[in-house]
């Protein structure tokens, strides 16, 4: 009988099946991995250490669909627009992942090379590391939790009698719109983008005020 021409596992392969797997039902077991992959479950340790290496390569499956900017752009809020809508629109198509990697510390290259790319750009705004690393966190927050908005019910809300009167006509308002999770995203996006710029307006001008005292 004639060799299969490439191996029936590698990590890529476990990690798409551990994917559907969790888009599925939220969860995955290695005895439950193996049994979708068709191999016995040790056979899972001659390419990962365990589980918590497989979620690290769902997660770099997930952050490898992000589109990160050819090259190098004078706009930093249109690099920061950029890799927050894709970041957006692939977690979108997972959240029920997200759970699982917020207990995780980051080490998937793929996923560092998002997080350096937003660091560039913030750095570009005149943050220092600080702010910096402040602002990646923010935006990583804020796209992760519109990503399982985007994961929601399509009755989010549910008012009773005792609910105001200006609550039920913001959910009227917005029932009939099933685009309501994009919508929402991209209005919270140019918020924070607006906010970022303001900041970064404002140390621009700190740091000339600084130098024109100068003597």
């Amino acid at each position: 009988m004639a060799r299969p021409s490439k191996p029936k596992l590698s990590t890529a392969a476990i990690a798409d099946a551990a994917l559907k797997l969790v888009d599925a039902h939220g969860e995955f077991t290695l005895p439950q991995l193996a049994k979708a992959l068709s191999v016995s479950a040790s056979s899972l340790y001659n390419h990962v250490s365990g589980k918590d290496e497989i979620i690290e390569l769902m997660r770099g499956r997930a952050m490898s669909a992000i589109s990160l900017p050819d090259s190098v752009s004078s706009d930093w809020q249109e690099i920061v627009q950029q890799i927050a809508t894709s970041y957006w629109e692939s977690y979108s198509r997972h959240p029920r992942l997200i759970p699982l990697l917020t207990s995780h510390t980051v080490r998937d290259s793929t996923t560092l090379r998002v997080y350096d790319a937003l660091a560039e750009a913030f750095a570009m705004a005149g943050f220092d590391p600080k702010r910096r690393l402040q602002a990646i966190t923010i935006v990583d927050s804020f796209v992760l939790g519109s990503a399982l908005d985007a994961a929601a019910p399509a009755l989010v809300w549910e008012p009773n009698a005792e609910s105001s009167r200006y609550f039920k006509e913001a959910l009227d308002a917005d029932l009939p719109d099933s685009s309501r999770p994009r919508a929402t995203f991209e209005l919270g996006l140019s918020m924070l983008l607006a906010a970022f710029g303001q900041q970064s307006s404002d140390r621009a001008n700190d740091a000339e005020d600084g130098q024109s005292r100068q003597p």
